[in-house]
């Protein structure tokens, strides 16, 4: 097995680490503090190549592969996770749901403008009362002649205000049935589709977080993606992928409060030597380095699983669970290192340590997780 960087890998990374300095270092805690989420750069990632990551060349998209797509979300996720999180929600989810079960005609329509970054995307699963229990969903869809009537609300929607198109799973069914959700493109601009509460939030600042509300929205049945009732099983499938987008996240996080750990750990001195020589803290630069490489080895061999279109559900979960949790561990081990300074918002510890909590929540907590490996290795 080849453990280096391919050509295409080596440069993405020069390109994005290139981009992020220009363009999103110096804006990282004005974006933080205000909670402003910078459509105009996302523009910018598109005409690059990076909002369409996995879509084919032909609908507009970069035609690359999971690998690739990690090389992505780490390299924007070590220098502000919040951009990370963003273009891993518009590429795994709504974009990939809709490449991946909508028909022709649909591909056509949504998929260039969103790989193009000219239309930011948002996906919907979770409701206020139904985070991992999604089958419990109380948004409904009603057939009414040749359009369907939903209402209800979606929460902690990532793009929720500023997207312009949003990928929906809503019940068509009895509640509790697998088979009874059908999943549904809604439009900014849709009469009855708003959008509701901004989250505020611990981390992940500049990631915008919102409700999508609906009252008596009609939506045509040619904005239905795939069966009525395959909604559900159509989420769990790109929940696979996406796992590993989140998983690229927390690895990016891991890396960043590393690199800046090791940095800091060589300059600052005490007692008269650098305090890299201590073996308090260098035995925690180890844990950190060696629980990156495992993340590391864990997320690329989900993407080759992905990549040949093998089964991989454990392995995504495995994955996202391990990598999610390490760089937790390695966050707060990033403060303790840079012990007060590590507490203020002067150095990138403080932030990381704030956005890596997220990782282990986001498209499924680690004990669900837990649920899906659990359910496959003991069958």
């Amino acid at each position: 097995m080849n453990f280096d960087y391919s050509e295409s890998q080596q440069m993405i990374a020069e390109s994005i680490r290139d981009f992020a300095e220009q363009h999103i270092r110096p804006y990282i805690m004005q974006w933080d503090e205000a909670q402003f989420f910078p459509v105009d750069l996302f523009r910018k990632l598109g005409e690059m190549g990076f909002m369409g990551v996995l879509v084919p060349e032909e609908l507009g998209g970069s035609g690359l592969g999971y690998h690739e797509y990690i090389t992505i979300i780490e390299e924007l996720s070590k220098v502000d996770p919040s951009i990370g999180l963003s273009v891993a929600a518009h590429n795994s989810l709504c974009t990939n749901h809709i490449l991946m079960f909508g028909d022709e005609e649909q591909k056509q329509k949504w998929i260039p403008k969103l790989a193009s970054g000219a239309h930011i995307g948002a996906w919907g699963l979770t409701e206020h009362n139904t985070g991992s229990d999604a089958g419990g969903m109380n948004t409904t869809a009603v057939k009414d002649g040749n359009d369907w009537v939903i209402n209800g609300a979606k929460n902690f929607i990532t793009h929720g205000k500023s997207g312009d198109i949003a990928v929906v799973i809503v019940r068509t069914g009895e509640k509790g049935d697998s088979h009874g959700m059908t999943a549904f493109v809604v439009e900014k601009g849709m009469l009855g589709f708003t959008s509701g509460k901004k989250e505020d939030k611990l981390g992940m600042r500049a990631s915008e977080t919102a409700e999508l509300v609906f009252d008596n929205c009609r939506v045509p049945d040619s904005h239905r993606l795939g069966e009525v009732g395959e909604g559900f099983i159509q989420s769990m499938k790109i929940l696979d992928g996406g796992r590993i987008s989140i998983g690229a996240l927390s690895l990016g996080i891991s890396k960043g409060a590393y690199e800046a750990s090791l940095k800091y750990a060589k300059e600052r001195q005490q007692f008269g030597k650098p305090i890299s020589a201590f073996q308090g803290v260098s035995f925690k630069l180890v844990d950190m380095a060696t629980e990156i490489e495992a993340s590391e080895l864990l997320l690329h061999k989900a993407a080759f699983l992905k990549n040949n279109d093998r089964k991989m559900t454990t392995e995504g979960a495995m994955s996202k669970m391990y990598a999610s949790e390490a760089c937790v561990r390695i966050a707060n081990e990033a403060v303790q290192i840079h012990g007060g300074y590590g507490y203020t918002k002067d150095f990138p510890v403080e932030k990381f340590y704030r956005d890596a909590k997220l990782c282990t929540i986001g498209e499924g907590t680690t004990e669900i997780q837990k649920v899906v490996i659990s359910r496959n290795i003991i069958k």
